[in-house]
């Protein structure tokens, strides 16, 4: 049971169920108000009509035995003392007639005082009529009407009262009637609204599902080329679909690069440590044989290779530069005055360009483009340093062959060589631009390699001026 109601369809359906029936339940009771109020306000005319036809008569001098009272409706004239002086054939007895609840109890009613019509004019009062609710036996039957109260006056200057009242059993009966319709038919409505609610949801859903079993199915098989069905639409669902598929291609992608990158660096760390493991054997068993500068460089290597590592798996678990303001060209100097490279370094920097972020890091970037340069380089290595456009622009140029066009860009892709022919030890592990660029984005900006104008390498580091 907690199954079924802690599903989206039923938890729908339920809410529509119950949005619709408080909407429809709010609907009748203003109907029937509405039914109830007009209705009643027809009798009331009607009761209205019959009082003043009575007392009309009452002031023309008709005698109190000869009025001409209405089939109808129940009516009595009452004098000012409470005294019935006409009453409607077989009322019995009124209750709630404004003031005059009296009960004719079958007394005959009584007649005018000479016994004659007057052939003078009364008149009738020009207040509204009083309008009051009650009840009527009529015959033996005991019934709700309203009544309505008009004062008159006879030609001989006697007040009255004459009371009409009209019978509320239409009222009654419309009002019914709509109650019962609507008590059968809201079960009924409800119970529509439920289903058809019920059926849309799941047809709405039914894409969701698929969703759901195809991402089961790629957890389980561990398969990240698999991809869920698309829905034939424009609609959230469809949206969600094409958003979970990106997820997988970009996971995917991820996968597959981490298990490269795994491939790669163990290919990488196997090299080193096992010709620094032969040598070490060879030197243990002839200690005459040892290559001892052989081995620091095999442990050098080892060492760079294991800190690009380490500095990668920082920089993809998403380590975030400092703040610290670095001013460009006083970086430049510095890491150039302490290297002992085999070219010159010419410098040319603008002072004073400072950018936001960490200098180790940055100092990392600089270093691995000049690394970079002067493996490649054939006579020199120049670094400029200057602002544009509110960016400050760090660019380091070669004399070298330069990069072909279109390995412009995956020169940045680790454990990428571009000199294959050489030996590992002259051409590096292929890590120190795939840092420099991921540096670089992390700093908000971006590396890029072009032609210099002696035909090399061109390398520009942008970053967003602090």
């Amino acid at each position: 049971m907690r199954r079924l109601f802690g599903s989206v369809r039923a938890r729908a359906a339920i809410g529509a169920t119950l949005v619709v029936a408080v909407a429809m339940v709010a609907a009748g009771l203003a109907l029937l108000w509405v039914l109830r109020v007009n209705l009643t306000e027809q009798t009331d005319l009607q009761a209205e009509v019959g009082a003043q036809d009575v007392a009309s008569q009452v002031a023309l001098g008709k005698a109190f035995k000869d009025l001409d009272l209405p089939d109808d409706r129940v009516v009595q004239v009452v004098s000012e003392g409470g005294r019935v002086l006409a009453v409607s054939e077989d009322l019995e007895s009124v209750e709630g007639a404004g003031s005059a609840q009296v009960r004719v109890g079958g007394a005959e009613p009584a007649a005018d005082e000479d016994g004659e019509d007057d052939p003078g004019r009364g008149e009738v009062s020009d207040d509204e009529p009083k309008l009051s609710g009650g009840s009527a036996v009529v015959d033996g039957e005991q019934a709700d009407y309203r009544f309505a109260a008009v004062d008159a006056t006879t030609p001989q200057g006697q007040t009255v009262t004459a009371y009409a009242g009209a019978p509320l059993s239409a009222e009654q009966g419309a009002v019914g009637s709509v109650t019962d319709a609507m008590l059968i038919g809201l079960p009924a409505m409800l119970a529509v609204v439920g289903g058809v609610t019920w059926l849309v949801t799941r047809r709405a859903l039914r894409p969701v599902e698929g969703i759901r079993k195809e991402m089961a199915a790629i957890t389980a098989s561990e398969d990240l080329s698999r991809r869920v069905p698309e829905p034939d639409a424009h609609d959230e669902v469809a949206r969600l679909a094409r958003t979970t598929n990106e997820t997988l291609g970009a996971l995917e992608v991820s996968v597959e690069r981490q298990r490269r990158f795994v491939a790669d660096a163990s290919h990488e760390l196997r090299s080193p440590i096992a010709s620094l493991r032969t040598q070490l054997e060879v030197g243990a068993a002839h200690p005459e044989l040892l290559d001892v500068e052989g081995a620091v460089r095999d442990t050098v290597r080892l060492q760079a290779v294991a800190a690009d590592l380490l500095l990668l798996a920082r920089l993809d678990a998403g380590e975030r530069p400092g703040q610290a303001h670095v001013d460009v060209g006083l970086l430049v100097r510095e890491e150039v005055s302490q290297r002992s490279d085999r070219l010159p370094v010419m410098v040319k920097v603008t002072d004073g360009l400072e950018v936001a972020g960490s200098r180790g890091q940055l100092a990392r970037v600089l270093g691995n483009l000049l690394d970079n340069a002067q493996r490649h380089a054939g006579g020199s290595v120049e670094v400029w340093v200057h602002g544009d456009r509110g960016d400050v622009l760090l660019m380091v140029a070669d004399d070298g062959a330069g990069v072909p066009e279109a390995e412009r860009e995956r020169v940045f892709e680790r454990f990428v060589r571009l000199d294959d022919a050489r030996s590992r030890d002259d051409g590096g592990a292929g890590l120190g631009l795939a840092i420099a660029r991921d540096v670089a984005l992390r700093h908000g900006g971006t590396l890029t390699v072009g032609e210099g104008e002696r035909g090399g390498a061109l390398f520009t580091l942008r970053l967003p001026a602090a």
